[in-house]
């Protein structure tokens, strides 16, 4: 096998120090939200790779950049806003770097991990095109691993993506059942993670309702993102989903400079106009005023439980001394 660009580096073995790839193209990349189990299932059987094998076949790494994100705030969005050919390609969730968070919850040796994840970025960021710079856009649970990931890439930028905290709620909130129980499993993680600081005793969040889950995760990723962008000022830059989706151009021209890659205006206003205008997941075209209206719903069905609970996170969070505006905003007052 050929070690083209069009397999993707999948999985990683760490009993046998292999690396699983799969035939993905472009067009298949785009055609998914993320390169998961879940959506790469119709693929061929793995190519199964030595690491330092695939490693010795693996030619032409691309400079790497980072959308880090705290879930449902358009980050997806944002990933397939930046494949454009020629000019980058992007990754949505890469199931690789899943698996090196899972490899550490099992108690694997930290050296080991970080040359492994090095390894995997590097296959990561092979471009379909000479010149392509590679943004990827880790799963949410990838992020107790995101200062590493930028120690390891010491040239890599990253934009740190969140939603408002009351607008994340009623997203969970609309999800119903399936997005409670995938709070409670973040939160699960978060804590495994060492990332969970707020001054509770362990067993109070078990006490917690749902969507005192979701805003402990909430918080607990604020902090996070706090700390990297005042760590990091020259390399991160934080923006949230709403200024995003009100302010589409001028996000992606700024985001064009952090991570280094050439954008024309006329480039910009044509992938706004197709990208933003539709459903991340589905590609759907939005019908006008969809996501306010969702918003709206969701605000107006649970208002009460979203109150009590945004109050009470606001409350945490000054006692705990997280700020809940992140410093280095991506984009200035609108």
């Amino acid at each position: 096998m050929m070690m083209t660009p069009e397999w993707l580096a999948h999985r990683y073995d760490e009993g046998h120090d292999a690396v699983h790839f799969v035939n993905a193209p472009r067009a298949l990349r785009r055609s998914v939200p993320f390169l998961t189990d879940e959506h790469l299932a119709a693929t061929d059987a793995p190519a199964i790779w030595k690491r330092s094998d695939a490693l010795a076949g693996a030619h032409g790494a691309s400079p790497t950049h980072f959308i880090f994100h705290s879930a449902y705030c358009c980050s997806t969005l944002l990933a397939r806003a930046f494949d454009i050919p020629g000019v980058a390609h992007s990754l949505s969730e890469p199931q690789i770097l899943n698996d090196m968070v899972g490899w550490r919850h099992r108690g694997g040796n930290p050296a080991e991990i970080g040359a492994v994840t090095d390894s995997a970025l590097r296959l990561l960021a092979r471009p379909f095109i000479e010149g392509e710079a590679t943004v990827i856009k880790p799963s949410n649970i990838v992020n107790g691993l995101a200062t590493a990931l930028l120690s390891i890439r010491p040239d890599a930028r990253a934009v740190l993506l969140h939603a408002p905290l009351r607008l994340f709620l009623g997203s969970i909130a609309r999800k119903g059942m399936w997005g409670r129980l995938w709070v409670r499993e973040l939160l699960a993680r978060q804590l495994a993670e060492g990332m969970i600081d707020l001054g509770f005793e362990s067993r109070d969040y078990l006490l917690h309702t749902d969507l005192q889950a979701a805003a402990v995760g909430w918080l607990a990723q604020h902090r996070l993102f706090g700390d990297m962008a005042r760590k990091w000022p020259e390399r991160i830059r934080t923006l949230d989903s709403e200024a995003l989706v009100a302010r589409p151009g001028e996000a992606m021209t700024a985001l064009a400079g952090l991570f280094g890659v050439g954008l024309a205006e006329t480039r910009i206003a044509s992938i706004v106009a197709d990208v933003f205008a539709r459903d991340s997941k589905s590609g759907k075209v939005f019908a006008s005023g969809q996501r306010a209206a969702d918003q709206t719903a969701a605000e107006t069905l649970h208002a009460d439980e979203i109150d009590k609970v945004s109050s009470w996170a606001e409350a945490v969070a000054a006692s705990a001394g997280i700020d809940m505006a992140l410093p280095a905003p991506l984009l200035g007052p609108g």
